[in-house]
């Protein structure tokens, strides 16, 4: 069997491994012609750790994987801890670590586990033919792929989607734009061991740890759609945004590189009743494009792959019938995670300014159960 997968990130490059270990043929074929990752650092849940798990990369992920050994609100004015608590109930419970990863060591150790002989850069999809016995990927250079099946792992943007759908999906945007980067964890921003998030106003600050003695931060800032800025004015708009922040928050902007800190309007596709069409799957953005408010991207994406795989190993009726059996395992997981991302995302960020209060009132008086549960529940829901 011969797979074709359309993009190397993240979701194409696991899938692609995934496939050769159950024996397949694979070829990824990545519309860009030198890969740059796309935002600074991913929390990996243990659903996707046990994704990488299945795959053969425990050792690696653990190495690149910072110790998020506790989680913490604080308050956005004074610093004060609205609550703090470990997170080892949890890796108890569903029997793994989140691992906090830089995204561009992740994508390197993807590619070289999957093979990078095997990826094929500059090669931007145009269009999909597929005659019931092979599907063919057509590309803008005039090259063609052809296999027995494709899988449409192009992000949120995908072509591949608007072939699956036969029409073209419109991205939501969120409401807020995210700046993130990484830097170094030093004394005075927060516990090296601990995901610190500062909130107030409808804004969110946070830090978490990843591998190297650094952390990965993020500002979050509700804002209308279209806002341009020039990268020497990330200073001097975050300023702005967070003036009456307390000291911790000072301090990281204080120390930020215009250069390495990258600006994203956030945006995700509501849920998609159709994965499959024929022998083409969509995978990972392509098919469930999420807001990244509870860390579920990737780690769906991973999901998808381990699943496509399973599905594809122990059933002997064809491909269709087996990616349609994936479609079925998949659509109600993937479509409750950009749900429940969705509904993360408007409380987060005052959508309603009440229900944001109310959450903030709550954290006061949290203990760490009810968070490590609503952690739990989303992670349970995994394949594996």
């Amino acid at each position: 069997m011969k797979a074709i997968i359309i993009g190397a990130g993240m979701g194409g490059a696991t899938a692609g491994i995934a496939l050769q270990k159950m024996g397949c043929q694979v070829e990824i074929y990545e519309a860009v012609r030198e890969i740059k990752t796309v935002g600074a650092a991913i929390s990996i849940w243990p659903n996707g750790v046990k994704c990488l798990n299945f795959i053969g990369l425990q050792q690696q992920i653990k190495a690149l994987g910072g110790n998020m050994a506790a989680m913490a609100y604080q308050d956005y004015r004074t610093g004060q801890t609205l609550t703090q608590f470990s997170l080892q109930p949890l890796v108890d419970r569903v029997g793994e670590r989140p691992y906090p990863v830089a995204r561009a060591e992740l994508q390197s150790m993807l590619m070289d586990a999957f093979g990078r002989e095997r990826i094929y850069l500059g090669k931007r999809l145009m269009k999909i033919e597929d005659d019931g016995r092979q599907v063919t990927a057509w590309f803008e250079d005039g090259s063609s792929a052809s296999g027995d099946l494709l899988i449409g792992a192009d992000g949120a943007h995908s072509v591949a989607r608007g072939y699956v759908l036969g029409y073209t999906v419109e991205r939501r945007y969120a409401g807020y734009v995210n700046w993130n980067g990484l830097i170094a964890a030093e004394e005075g921003l927060a516990p090296a061991d601990q995901w610190t998030t500062y909130v107030g106003q409808g804004k969110r600050v946070s830090l978490m740890p990843v591998a190297g003695g650094r952390f990965y931060f993020f500002f979050d800032v509700p804002l209308p759609k279209g806002l341009t800025q020039q990268p020497a004015g990330v200073k001097e708009d975050l300023s702005g945004y967070f003036a009456d922040w307390c000291a911790p928050v000072q301090q990281l902007i204080h120390r930020l590189e215009p250069a390495g800190v990258n600006r994203v309007e956030i945006h995700d596709i509501d849920p998609l009743e159709q994965l499959v069409r024929g022998r083409v799957a969509l995978l990972g953005d392509a098919g469930h494009s999420t807001t990244p408010d509870i860390g579920q991207g990737g780690c769906a994406a991973m999901e998808d792959a381990v699943v496509l795989a399973t599905v594809l190993r122990t059933h002997s009726l064809g491909i269709e019938d087996a990616l349609r059996r994936y479609q079925e395992k998949r659509r109600q997981r993937v479509g409750s995670l950009v749900l429940k991302a969705r509904k993360r995302c408007d409380v987060t960020h005052g959508k309603d300014p009440a229900a944001t209060e109310l959450w903030y009132r709550s954290l006061a008086g949290e203990t760490g159960e009810h968070i490590i549960d609503g952690l739990a529940e989303t992670i349970e829901g995994g394949p594996l």
